[in-house]
């Protein structure tokens, strides 16, 4: 199951889904994307693969889909890591352990519900894994959505930059102090 950040990543999880001798699905939002060029590129990705976006410290935001880009912003801001996770199963076990050794915590974004969705997952592994450590899942609330469009939809639900930042913030005041060590409480 993939979920691409971008229009020209999703031609290649399209292009790669049609390679792939076994059952495939590529996750799009409606709407239209963040204007990236497609260009005529038919390559593939390999198959559970994410990709080191901005390298930051002390925390890692695990973006999924059109949360991508919106990540990517509020990771430069801050300082942090974001990863275009581009799968949401299977998910990359080998670079999610890197960063946790690295890494004090974790977020993860998703324009999807939050209960049992991509960030789940992300601590199923970790459990699995015995490792402990700080997360905060950032996604849609488990409720009918109204009709609005959807950059209201994400804007009300805290998922678009802004709504990030605060929950990030919020979550690890201390972040604004880049000298301070972060802690499961902040």
């Amino acid at each position: 199951v993939m979920a691409p950040g971008d229009e020209a990543e999703c031609r290649q999880m399209l292009s790669t889904g049609l390679q792939y001798k076994g059952p495939a699905a590529v996750r799009y939002p409606r709407g239209t994307g963040p204007g990236a060029a497609v260009g005529t590129d038919l390559s593939t990705l390999e198959i559970g693969k994410a990709q080191l976006r901005v390298q930051g410290s002390r925390l890692a935001i695990l973006a999924f889909g059109a949360a991508v880009p919106a990540a990517e912003q509020v990771g430069r801001e801050l300082g942090l890591s974001v990863v275009n996770m581009r799968f949401i199963k299977p998910l990359d076990k080998a670079m999610l352990l890197e960063l946790a050794r690295s890494h004090d915590g974790f977020v993860t974004v998703e324009d999807n519900v939050v209960a049992g969705g991509a960030g789940s997952g992300v601590s199923e592994l970790l459990n699995a894994e015995a490792v402990l450590m700080p997360m905060l899942h950032l996604g849609l609330p488990d409720s009918y959505q109204h009709h609005a469009s959807r950059e209201d939809l994400l804007a009300e639900a805290g998922i678009d930059a802004a709504g990030i930042r605060a929950a990030i913030l919020k979550r690890w005041p201390k972040l604004q102090d880049t000298t301070a060590p972060l802690s499961a409480a902040g």
